[in-house]
């Protein structure tokens, strides 16, 4: 009897969700109690908040060969006139440029709708804008909405940003200057929320953008739930096309979100250059949880850079990863001071090409006359409960400005083609369990 206890406690230990899901939910990485606001993902009722304005009571056709940006956002316009609504875009095909929302109103896409970006750079136009770490003029997204607490998205048609245009231009500036920088070429994001509180965005599809997909910055209180946000990586690739950038943001749920897309899914960002952390417009990320989502392919599941300064408490998990390049990775950018602590994935089974990449990401360096270069810091990672095959276990070299401390691997599980690790890499490195290529690591 004795014997087969042992043997129950031993399969036990080597399940992914056993430990965490237990002991932990309650609580941030860093042992602070999660709020109830992230445990209530109750769904808005579109019907809650005020009339309904349908775009073709305003002029739109259903005509998706034409753009009708005015008719929209006339809509938009009436709406917040009479004290706010829901913008509604009907089952049909509405193509469209730049629309800017307005206090108290809101986006119901409803199923079977489809609110097409135009392929036309000239209908998003330029306005102070941030964009890659960067507070500077850029061109507008489809939807945007700057300084609308309360804002909400809504409905389970799609929102398709029409990007084959953008990207074939991307890659042709590419071929002639494989030096050439995101900005080099014009292209629109899809969604650009922008100092907004208390946000939700629900069911519906972000498909094809140009650029980003959806960007949040300088938010507080943004729920993204159920969302299906794809971009293709082939036949032809779509540049850039993070599913959800995190930008100077505090308290996100990221819930039941699919995100396939020919970038990073979710990237933190915050600014970047070597002095970043000194500038009013940059900041960084706190309390992002990421839970019950499925990772088709994308270059990192959870990617920390390449603009950001300090995220803090980041919890991913109960996801699946299939065909992600990465499933954690830290770019640790040499021309930028960067802290990022207490990141925690954990309960993940599938596929990565490598399970966790620290590396130095030195594409666009520049110090800018700073004679020392900035030191980054990783502290208290902890990666656990994990169940997956990857090319890559330890895919990680890093620099003597970077400094790797407190990592916890608790509970792994892995099926490695390369299995190396060189541990001296961490100071303070933790092994629970590590079980790979039927190995257990010591």
């Amino acid at each position: 009897m004795k014997k087969i206890c042992l043997f129950i406690l031993a399969l036990l230990a080597i399940t992914p969700k056993t430990f965490s899901q237990k002991n932990n939910k309650d609580f941030f990485p860093d042992g602070t109690k999660i709020p109830n606001w992230f445990l209530d993902a109750t769904k808005i009722n579109p019907s809650d908040l005020g009339k309904f304005y349908s775009v073709t009571d305003y002029g739109a056709l259903k005509d998706s060969s034409i753009v009708q940006t005015a008719a929209i956002q006339k809509t938009i316009d009436e709406a917040y006139r009479n004290g706010g609504g829901v913008i509604v875009i009907p089952k049909g095909t509405f193509m469209s440029g730049a629309l800017f929302f307005r206090p108290n109103t809101h986006l119901h896409v409803t199923e079977g709708a489809i609110l097409k970006g135009s392929d036309n750079i000239n209908d998003y136009p330029k306005m102070p804008s941030r964009i890659e770490g960067q507070s500077i003029e850029y061109f507008t997204a489809l939807v945007n909405a700057y300084g609308i607490n309360g804002f909400t998205i809504t409905g389970k048609g799609t929102i398709d940003g029409n990007g084959l245009k953008y990207w074939e231009a991307f890659w042709q500036r590419r071929k002639e200057n494989p030096k050439c920088t995101n900005l080099e070429v014009s292209r629109p994001r899809l969604v650009f929320i922008w100092k907004c509180d208390n946000v939700q965005v629900q069911d519906v599809k972000l498909h094809n953008s140009g650029f980003w997909t959806s960007h949040y910055y300088q938010c507080n209180n943004v729920k993204l739930l159920d969302l299906h946000i794809f971009s293709p990586h082939a036949p032809v690739k779509a540049p850039s096309t993070d599913a959800i950038d995190i930008d100077v943001c505090t308290n996100m749920l990221i819930k039941g979100c699919y995100m396939a897309v020919n970038d990073d899914a979710i990237a933190l960002k915050g600014g970047k250059g070597p002095w970043a952390d000194k500038d009013a417009s940059n900041g960084g990320n706190e309390n992002i949880i990421i839970e019950n989502c499925d990772f088709g392919f994308c270059h990192g599941a959870l990617t920390s850079g390449s603009e950001a300064i300090h995220n803090k408490n980041i919890l991913v998990r109960n996801c699946t990863v299939n065909n992600a390049v990465r499933l954690l990775w830290l770019k640790m950018r040499p021309d930028t001071p960067q802290k990022y602590e207490y990141i925690t994935v954990e309960n993940i089974t599938g596929y990565a090409k490598s399970m966790i990449y620290v590396k130095p990401w030195t594409q666009f360096f520049d110090l800018k006359g700073r004679k020392d270069a900035p030191v980054s810091y990783c502290d208290n990672i902890t990666m656990r409960n994990i169940d997956i095959k990857c090319d890559v276990f330890y895919d990680m070299a890093v620099t003597d400005r970077d400094k790797l401390t407190n990592f916890t691997f608790e509970n792994l599980k892995i099926e490695a083609k390369n299995d190396a690790m060189d541990k001296s890499i961490i100071k303070g490195l933790k092994l629970k369990n590590v079980v790979v290529n039927n190995k257990v690591i010591k």
